[in-house]
Protein backbone atom coordinates (compact mmCIF):
# COMPACT_ATOMS: atom_id res chain seq x y z
CA UNK A 1 0.00 0.00 0.00
CA UNK A 2 2.72 2.53 0.79
CA UNK A 3 4.38 1.40 -2.42
CA UNK A 4 1.41 2.55 -4.04
CA UNK A 5 1.06 5.49 -2.82
CA UNK A 6 4.99 6.49 -3.57
CA UNK A 7 4.29 5.46 -6.86
CA UNK A 8 1.18 7.47 -7.49
CA UNK A 9 3.10 10.12 -5.74
CA UNK A 10 6.01 10.05 -8.25
CA UNK A 11 3.70 9.92 -11.08
CA UNK A 12 2.19 12.72 -10.27
CA UNK A 13 5.15 15.04 -9.66
CA UNK A 14 6.49 13.52 -12.86
CA UNK A 15 3.31 14.79 -14.90
CA UNK A 16 3.18 18.37 -13.22
CA UNK A 17 7.06 18.69 -13.99
CA UNK A 18 6.76 18.01 -17.38
CA UNK A 19 7.17 20.07 -20.52
CA UNK A 20 4.86 23.04 -19.96
CA UNK A 21 5.54 23.81 -23.65
CA UNK A 22 4.14 20.73 -24.98
CA UNK A 23 1.15 21.33 -27.20
CA UNK A 24 -2.10 19.53 -26.52
CA UNK A 25 -3.15 17.04 -29.52
CA UNK A 26 -5.87 19.38 -31.59
CA UNK A 27 -3.94 22.45 -31.05
CA UNK A 28 -2.19 24.26 -33.16
CA UNK A 29 1.97 24.22 -33.41
CA UNK A 30 3.16 27.54 -32.39
CA UNK A 31 4.88 27.92 -35.61
CA UNK A 32 1.79 27.43 -37.57
CA UNK A 33 -0.62 29.26 -35.10
CA UNK A 34 1.65 32.17 -35.31
CA UNK A 35 1.63 32.04 -39.63
CA UNK A 36 -2.31 31.86 -39.15
CA UNK A 37 -2.89 34.66 -36.33
CA UNK A 38 -0.52 36.63 -38.98
CA UNK A 39 -3.01 36.22 -41.73
CA UNK A 40 -5.96 36.65 -40.02
CA UNK A 41 -4.91 39.91 -38.15
CA UNK A 42 -3.81 41.13 -42.33
CA UNK A 43 -7.63 40.02 -43.07
CA UNK A 44 -9.43 42.42 -40.58
CA UNK A 45 -7.09 45.09 -41.40
CA UNK A 46 -8.13 44.76 -45.03
CA UNK A 47 -11.50 44.35 -44.02
CA UNK A 48 -11.97 46.70 -41.97
CA UNK A 49 -9.36 49.13 -42.88
CA UNK A 50 -10.50 49.31 -46.66
CA UNK A 51 -13.08 46.89 -47.40
CA UNK A 52 -15.46 49.27 -45.21
CA UNK A 53 -15.01 52.01 -47.77
CA UNK A 54 -16.73 50.09 -50.36
CA UNK A 55 -20.26 50.44 -49.80
CA UNK A 56 -21.22 47.81 -52.18
CA UNK A 57 -19.55 45.36 -49.73
CA UNK A 58 -20.66 43.96 -46.23
CA UNK A 59 -17.11 44.15 -44.26
CA UNK A 60 -18.58 40.91 -41.97
CA UNK A 61 -19.24 38.74 -44.79
CA UNK A 62 -16.18 39.96 -46.43
CA UNK A 63 -13.61 38.93 -43.71
CA UNK A 64 -15.57 35.56 -42.82
CA UNK A 65 -14.55 34.97 -47.01
CA UNK A 66 -11.01 35.58 -46.56
CA UNK A 67 -11.23 33.60 -43.10
CA UNK A 68 -12.43 30.62 -45.12
CA UNK A 69 -9.42 31.06 -47.25
CA UNK A 70 -7.00 31.21 -44.79
CA UNK A 71 -8.62 27.93 -43.20
CA UNK A 72 -8.10 26.31 -46.84
CA UNK A 73 -4.83 27.66 -47.85
CA UNK A 74 -3.60 26.22 -44.25
CA UNK A 75 -5.69 23.36 -44.48
CA UNK A 76 -6.93 23.94 -40.92
CA UNK A 77 -10.85 24.20 -39.92
CA UNK A 78 -11.80 27.01 -38.04
CA UNK A 79 -12.77 25.32 -35.38
CA UNK A 80 -9.17 24.08 -35.08
CA UNK A 81 -8.36 27.62 -35.43
CA UNK A 82 -10.45 28.96 -32.11
CA UNK A 83 -9.97 26.21 -30.33
CA UNK A 84 -5.72 27.09 -30.66
CA UNK A 85 -6.23 30.29 -29.92
CA UNK A 86 -8.53 29.79 -26.94
CA UNK A 87 -5.65 27.32 -25.63
CA UNK A 88 -2.95 30.25 -26.30
CA UNK A 89 -4.99 32.86 -24.70
CA UNK A 90 -5.33 30.92 -21.18
CA UNK A 91 -1.53 30.10 -22.03
CA UNK A 92 0.09 33.48 -22.09
CA UNK A 93 3.61 31.44 -21.56
CA UNK A 94 2.93 30.61 -25.07
CA UNK A 95 1.15 33.06 -26.73
CA UNK A 96 3.80 35.84 -25.84
CA UNK A 97 6.48 34.04 -28.22
CA UNK A 98 4.30 33.88 -30.78
CA UNK A 99 2.97 37.37 -30.32
CA UNK A 100 6.78 38.61 -30.13
CA UNK A 101 7.75 37.16 -33.31
CA UNK A 102 4.71 38.55 -34.91
CA UNK A 103 5.71 41.96 -33.54
CA UNK A 104 9.19 41.36 -35.26
CA UNK A 105 7.99 40.80 -38.63
CA UNK A 106 5.89 43.28 -38.72
CA UNK A 107 8.78 45.87 -37.68
CA UNK A 108 10.58 43.94 -40.57
CA UNK A 109 7.89 44.59 -42.99
CA UNK A 110 8.09 48.18 -42.16
CA UNK A 111 11.23 48.08 -42.28
CA UNK A 112 11.79 46.71 -45.81
CA UNK A 113 8.70 49.16 -47.19
CA UNK A 114 10.03 52.21 -45.41
CA UNK A 115 13.51 51.37 -47.34
CA UNK A 116 12.18 50.88 -50.51
CA UNK A 117 10.43 54.11 -50.62
CA UNK A 118 13.12 56.24 -49.36
CA UNK A 119 15.04 54.22 -52.04
CA UNK A 120 12.26 55.39 -55.19
CA UNK A 121 12.56 58.68 -53.53
CA UNK A 122 16.37 59.25 -53.35
CA UNK A 123 16.32 57.73 -57.64
CA UNK A 124 13.76 60.16 -58.58
CA UNK A 125 15.99 63.09 -57.25
CA UNK A 126 19.30 61.19 -59.30
CA UNK A 127 19.21 63.75 -62.76
CA UNK A 128 19.37 61.13 -65.84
Amino acid sequence: MMLQRTLLIALVFFISCGDKKSIPKGILKPEKMQIVLWDMLRADALTFNFMTRDTLKKPEAENVKLQQLIFAEQKITKEEFYKSFDYYREHPNLMQPILDSMIDKATREKYKTTQVTATKKDSAKIPQ
